[in-house]
């Protein structure tokens, strides 16, 4: 984020008081015209006219037309560092706030690309890991239906590995030879993703 820098006519008057506190510039001095601060900070006449005019609403410097500019309150100056100090501390807090807002949109939204980034990877790992199994549930009658996994020859005949039967509520994980597979059971399987297809055709010739 952009930082906003104070008005250079801002700085001048800052400076000037800073020499004030710090009895650069005693109480009663009489600055230079403006002409000169203008040369003495690299400013323009009117930059300077500007820092003075500051100055002078704060009480800091008295100015009379022909007598030029008078140092009048040295705790005057003290109190105008003093604000613009606080300023610029709430500003840099400003800053800071804004700046960890930023960068928290930004780690979130990296998070985020990992985020989609894993579960796109999950997921396709998933489609062609073939340990991890597929199932589908016996909802039709079907000719295999009442035969045990040994007489139906469901590997030889699908590519597949039936790895457990879901019966009324129960899982029987790695069911054997003997195992019946009936109505409304749910088979879970493993194998390629054709396998998929030859178990449903299996079943239910589709």
């Amino acid at each position: 984020m952009k930082k906003i820098r104070q008005p250079r006519y801002r700085q001048i008057a800052y400076l000037i008081a800073e020499q004030i506190i710090n009895r650069q510039i005693d109480v009663g001095t009489k600055l230079h015209a403006r002409s000169t601060l203008a040369t003495t900070y690299g400013v323009s006449s009117e930059t300077a006219r500007k820092a003075i005019s500051i100055l002078a609403d704060l009480g800091i410097v008295s100015t009379q037309q022909g007598s030029g500019v008078t140092i009048t309150s040295r705790d005057k100056a003290k109190a105008f560092i003093s604000q613009m100090q606080q300023s610029s501390d709430l500003k840099q807090l400003q800053d800071d706030v804004h700046t960890s807002i930023e960068n928290q949109k930004q780690e979130l939204t990296h998070l985020s690309n990992i985020l989609v980034k894993l579960t796109e990877r999950t997921e396709q790992m998933q489609r062609h890991n073939p340990l991890t199994p597929y199932e589908l549930e016996m909802s039709e009658v079907s000719p295999q239906l009442g035969q045990s996994i040994g007489d139906m020859n469901f590997w030889q005949k699908t590519g597949a590995t039936l790895v457990a039967i879901m019966h009324e509520g129960e899982l029987v994980i790695s069911p054997g030879p003997y195992s019946v597979i009936e109505l409304h059971d749910i088979i879970y399987f493993v194998g390629s993703e054709t396998s998929v297809q030859s178990v449903r055709r299996f079943f239910y010739d589709v």
